[in-house]
């Protein structure tokens, strides 16, 4: 028996953040475009100073900024985590997938910050509006890093660049792994649709860091989305999880009452650890359901709490 696998391409792409090429040093000299940074689709933007007006189609990219000491003029319609409260008065310019372009033409941005998987086809968009899309993505914890240091590249705060990724090593160098192995499933939920997280995803980065034993590891991956694979139950039963973390990116509640009617119909999934002992638990949608950015040592915290408390 399989999960039916529907996907919901705008919702889902949220999640699947693409790619990890490795941005490339800042280069600085004088005269037009001084400030020459390649992004991760390994395109080369030049600006003449550091840019002072910077619209965010994401709140993992506004996270990362604003932790340098930068800010947007222009930001998702996302509800925004308690380490972004100060940007709640800024203009929302609608989605990482579906962005309104007049609004950002309005806001006459120097640069766009976008998703490399999902906003590619924008190019041209944002460049018609005399402005340009610069594209990064976070698979890993590697990547956010990446990110952390271009943007820092970008705002001219190199040194709080690297303080942030000092922060960030010593956070996972810190981790204590649990005292005995803790089988995980971790689940990227919409309404009719579940996959489970790879090890090259940005979440089953964050489990192998955490020290949890992905148990979907040697699952093969979806054509279209290679950071996930489409859940069996066979062998999700027979490999018989002690814990099932479910992420989203809205609606928590809904997803797991569908996951939960999912298992209902096969009797056997009550027989499983995670199941029989109330260890399907919802991850929080700011820290799972999207890049994290700045806050993803508090997605490790969270891990590393859960994984804790099974194994003890």
């Amino acid at each position: 028996m399989k999960f039916s696998h529907v996907i919901f391409v705008g919702l889902v792409l949220m999640l699947l953040l693409g790619g990890c090429s490795q941005a490339a040093p800042v280069e600085k000299g004088s005269g037009q475009g001084a400030l020459k940074i390649k992004d991760f689709s390994g395109r080369t933007l030049s600006f003449e100073d550091s840019p002072q007006r910077i619209v965010s189609l994401s709140t993992g990219d506004m996270s990362i900024l604003y932790a340098l000491g930068g800010e947007v003029v222009g930001r998702p319609v996302a509800e925004l985590p308690d380490s972004l409260q100060q940007a709640t008065s800024v203009q929302t310019i609608g989605t990482t997938h579906q962005f309104d372009v007049e609004l950002i033409t309005s806001l006459k941005p120097d640069v766009v910050l976008g998703n490399e998987q999902l906003n590619s086809k924008d190019i041209s968009i944002i460049e018609g509006i005399g402005s340009q899309l610069l594209l990064t993505s976070a698979n890993s914890v590697k990547d956010i890093q990446r990110q952390i240091t271009l943007f820092g590249d970008l705002l001219g705060k190199q040194q709080k660049a690297k303080a942030l990724n000092k922060q960030i090593d010593q956070r996972k160098k810190q981790v204590k792994q649990p005292q005995k192995k803790v089988k995980t499933l971790v689940v990227y939920g919409a309404p009719g649709t579940y996959m489970a997280a790879l090890p090259q995803s940005l979440s089953g980065d964050l489990l192998h860091i955490a020290g949890g034993t992905n148990i979907a590891e040697n699952e093969p991956a979806l054509e279209k989305f290679p950071q996930y694979a489409q859940i069996n139950a066979e062998k999700v039963i027979e490999a018989d999880p002690d814990l099932i973390l479910l992420m989203t990116h809205s609606n928590p509640e809904d997803v797991k009452a569908g996951f939960m009617s999912e298992m209902k119909q096969n009797a056997a999934w009550h027989d499983v650890s995670a199941v029989k002992h109330g260890h399907v638990e919802i991850l929080p949608s700011d820290l799972f359901g999207t890049n994290p950015g700045a806050d993803v040592m508090r997605a490790i915290d969270e891990l590393e709490k859960r994984l804790k408390r099974l194994s003890s």
